[in-house]
């Protein structure tokens, strides 16, 4: 009976420490006061809130999270992300978006925010003001590459109820990995010299993310 409680007191401490980990990181941003107002109004953008415009916590939101922070504090050395003066490229991942639109607010319709999978890089941010640009990757090896093989085989709907749960595990633990380890270690921030930005407007991307939405329970 000690030994259980001492297993338990350990798993909720390891718990508290992720989650703790977690509202720990942010990155600051700075907007305008009101609907035709003023630059000054900051704010601090936690994983969870991204997480909240998401719906729901996963390893590529927390890639995009992690990647977008270390390269936004490149353009931004004060600490400081100008929402106002900010445009970003993503590949068409629905967590990169999504944690690509929140941070930066790069939107479609004001030219701020395009999709492609012709980069090589997960994303390129492009401050509108000087040029500035820097290309964001996952450095080769960071992520094991069966949740690749895994989730090629999920947008093929071709995973039984077991084997998603079997990958949810993975990408659950390669997010504890990054978010527990230096991001320098796991991302490749390039600095670009001559990026032009040229919108493609594209909206026949595959929402993978919802894809096995119907798929039943494991059952062993």
């Amino acid at each position: 009976m000690r030994l259980l409680l001492l297993l338990a007191l350990i798993g909720l401490s390891s718990c508290v420490k992720k989650d703790s980990h977690m509202n720990e990181l942010f990155v600051r941003v700075n907007d305008t006061d009101f609907s035709k107002g003023r630059l000054g109004l900051t704010h601090n953008i936690t994983l969870d809130d991204l997480e909240a415009f998401h719906g729901h916590l996963c390893d590529g939101l927390v890639v995009g999270f992690l990647g977008l922070k270390e390269g936004l504090e490149k353009l931004y050395p004060d600490g400081i992300v100008d929402r106002t003066n900010t445009r970003v490229v993503s590949k068409p991942s629905p967590c990169l978006t999504d944690a690509a639109a929140y941070l930066t607010g790069g939107r479609m319709q004001f030219s701020t925010f395009y999709v492609t999978d012709s980069i090589s890089s997960l994303f390129v941010i492009q401050r509108i003001d000087n040029g500035n640009a820097i290309a964001v990757k996952l450095k080769a090896g960071v992520k094991p590459a069966r949740i690749d093989k895994l989730g090629k085989l999920a947008v093929k709907q071709q995973l039984s109820a077991c084997e998603l749960d079997e990958l949810k595990n993975l990408e659950d633990d390669f997010s504890e990995y990054l978010l527990s380890t230096d991001p320098n270690e796991n991302f490749d921030i390039e600095i670009l010299d001559s990026f032009s930005w040229n919108p493609v407007l594209r909206n026949d991307f595959v929402k993978t993310d919802i894809l096995n939405k119907d798929a039943g329970s494991c059952s062993r």
